[in-house]
């Protein structure tokens, strides 16, 4: 573990001293230009410059609070010597981006880490929250590698409708089922619209946002504590403050994102997801951010963490009740990660030059329904399972404790689509031949095929059959599913079938296997039929031919990879920029 109490830079030190402090005509501009902002010299020289990444928009709903927190968080540099600079950068909003929010993850990692080697910056606070933009926000900075800290957003306040508390997304999907039922009245689900997003924050569900906040978190990039205070609470304000005023201090130790990510933090990533019941989109966050950290994770060891964490978070989806302000209540990640404690490597540093241990000792639990013990838990195993076989020879990803348990075990015919556009023209045709026993396919919604795999993975269940009371089937795709989902949908299906894996070789009737207890996913045709299908398969023609959706289609990796892009892992470091 580096030893941050021996370590301290000087002024002259600070890569920021580069751009103001030597006597030259390159240096006098930047002077001048400082002063053009109304900034006098003593504002800024011999002080850590630090970057304020504010992913604030008219359109990123979940940071509508961003603009004061922005404030707040200089207000804690000003307070500790150092000169705060706010550096907008690309909202990533998952309401409104199409065709999906997960092609412009990889936009916002590059945009930070080249927002922040070409400037004068020493540290940098990171402000983020809604879903991809904690993953964009830290694999940026992870491969810059300059002291930073990350400011979650923060969940927003659960949903009222009639006195009932309303889970963001989760309960969407509910309702949407009965409304197509006939059970729910046009007046009952305006009401729902009015109700359920009720602050700023992003979802107040164990979605993918708050799986990745929380993950952020025990891998010792925040706060401690910091992931699970509502947007809206004070405490959060003051939180901001505090980020500001511990990043000059980062700086001065020059601790550095590759002194906290090693394997056994992202260990601890793990192991907390599978005990928070987290989304199944941080499989593939994890996998992107360890490899900007030179760390290879396997989806096997996703597994193997899986096997030995209970589940003890009882926060929806996969949990039965309780929403994030409830696990706030309740103590928050600082309590859960304190009651599975046997389970972490406690010995990691954290952004504030304490080891995880330190900051988790004496956290308590206030509500011991919402956070369980570990030997009560709500799942005796994590929330993810992954699965091999024929169908997916380099894994697929299922939330077990989101499904229906009739299902883990399950073999049913096929009823397939081509894309989304078939299975939305064709899902409630009465004459489709489907029945509850059927397993639903969707190809072609992967990294490429979607593109940019989008969350479409919880596949309708046919109206003909919600009718019937059929609430849960088998559903197949290689996309994603929000992390506020639930149901028996098998994701990820590697590799994709818009590049010729072997989802793109399944047809209507063909039986699939699905057993979560042994891991497997199997399409039981023979060998030689698999080899004539493919043989008689033919690719098709690219989403793209220009822009930023042709560089994605070019450059990015399977799911089981991380839909990184290949050349963000490859080569030496990127030399600091020359000053001329």
């Amino acid at each position: 573990m580096k030893n941050i109490a021996k370590l301290r830079k000087s002024p002259q030190d600070l890569r920021s001293h580069r751009w103001f402090g030597s006597d030259s005509l390159r240096s006098f501009s930047h002077r001048s230009r400082a002063k053009q902002m109304g900034y006098a010299r003593e504002d800024y020289a011999g002080k850590p410059v630090i970057a304020v990444i504010n992913t604030w928009s008219d359109l990123t709903t979940c940071h509508s609070h961003f603009r004061q927190r922005a404030e707040e968080v200089k207000r804690g540099v000003w307070q500790a010597g150092g000169f705060p600079v706010e550096i907008p950068a690309m909202p990533v909003n998952e309401t409104y981006m199409k065709p999906s929010p997960l092609m412009y993850r990889n936009f916002l990692a590059m945009e930070v880490e080249e927002l922040l080697r070409c400037q004068p910056v020493d540290g940098v606070v990171l402000m983020g929250g809604c879903d991809k933009t904690t993953p964009a926000l830290l694999m940026g900075a992870i491969t810059i590698n300059l002291p930073a800290i990350y400011l979650p957003a923060g969940p927003m306040l659960r949903g009222n409708w009639n006195g009932q508390p309303l889970g963001s997304g989760s309960d969407v999907w509910k309702f949407w089922a009965e409304r197509c039922a006939g059970n729910i009245s046009d007046a009952e689900w305006n009401e729902m619209e009015d109700g359920i997003a009720r602050s700023p924050g992003h979802c107040m569900t164990m979605g993918t946002a708050s799986t990745m906040t929380s993950i952020a978190e025990a891998m010792g990039m925040t706060l401690p504590g910091a992931s699970s205070i509502p947007a809206v609470d004070a405490n959060h304000q003051r939180m901001a403050a505090a980020c500001g005023r511990r990043i000059v201090e980062m700086v001065w130790e020059d601790l550095k994102p590759s002194d906290i990510l090693t394997m056994q933090s992202f260990e601890n990533a793990i192991t907390t997801d599978m005990a928070i019941g987290g989304s199944t989109n941080a499989i593939i966050h994890l996998v992107a951010m360890a490899g900007r950290a030179g760390i290879k994770l396997d989806l096997k060891k996703f597994d193997e963490i899986a096997h030995r964490t209970p589940m003890i978070a009882n926060i929806r989806p996969s949990g039965q009740q309780y929403l994030m302000e409830d696990f706030y209540y309740a103590g928050g990640l600082r309590a859960l990660l304190n009651q599975i404690g046997p389970l972490l490597r406690l010995d990691c540093l954290t952004v504030n030059g304490s080891t995880l241990g330190e900051n988790i000792a004496g956290a308590k639990v206030h509500n011991a329904d919402v956070i369980r013990a570990m030997d009560n838990p709500v799942a005796p195993q994590g929330g993810t399972a992954i699965l091999y076989g024929n169908l997916a020879p380099n894994g697929a990803v299922i939330k077990p404790t989101a499904a229906e348990k009739r299902l883990h075990q399950h073999t049913g015919r096929a009823v397939v689509f081509k894309n989304y556009n078939d299975m939305a023209a064709r899902i409630d045709d009465e004459n489709l031949e489907v029945d509850e026993n059927s397993v639903i396919v969707l190809q072609n919604a992967g990294p490429l095929g979607g593109p940019g795999m989008p969350e479409w993975g919880m596949l309708p269940i046919p109206k003909k059959l919600l009718k019937k009371g059929v609430r849960d089937m088998v559903r197949i795709s290689d996309a994603r599913m929000s992390g506020t989902s639930y149901g028996a949908c098998v994701l990820h299906v590697a590799p994709e079938s818009f590049i010729g894996g072997p989802l793109a070789f399944v047809r209507d009737g063909d039986l699939i296997e699905l057993d979560v207890a042994d891991r497997k996913l199997n399409l039981r045709i023979s060998e030689d039929e698999m080899a004539r299908r493919r043989a008689a398969w033919t690719p098709p023609p690219p989403r793209y031919e220009r822009g930023f959706g042709a560089l994605f289609s070019q450059h990015v990796t399977q799911a089981d990879q991380g839909c990184d892009f290949d050349f963000l892992h490859a080569g030496a470091e990127t030399p600091e920029p020359e000053i001329h």
